[in-house]
């Protein structure tokens, strides 16, 4: 789910990515990228309580919030995603 998820998300379908999303952190809520990702969806989606509660959740798993997006081979999805977290984490710049 979280593949499909993600994959939405860098296609800008907010809406289709999060279902799947919410689904991978309830198949393993322990797991941070899911929650990363709902973060960063749900601030694309302009549900910024909802994003932060997302990333108070991931905080309770990891201190990180996001350490890079290498993972991420275009720079502009990158951004999306380091973008969404930094609206759900309430920060400028993140760890």
């Amino acid at each position: 789910m979280i593949q499909l998820g993600l994959a939405h998300l860098l296609a800008r379908r907010f809406d289709a990515a999060l279902p799947l999303l919410v689904l991978a952190v309830q198949e393993d809520p322990s797991h941070p990228m899911p929650q990363r990702v709902l973060a960063a969806c749900y601030a694309h989606m302009g549900r910024l309580d909802e994003a932060r509660e997302a990333v108070t959740r991931l905080r309770e798993i990891t201190p990180v919030v996001i350490s890079d997006a290498r993972f991420l081979r275009s720079p502009e999805h990158g951004e999306l995603f380091r973008s969404g977290l930094r609206l759900a984490a309430d920060e400028e710049t993140l760890t």
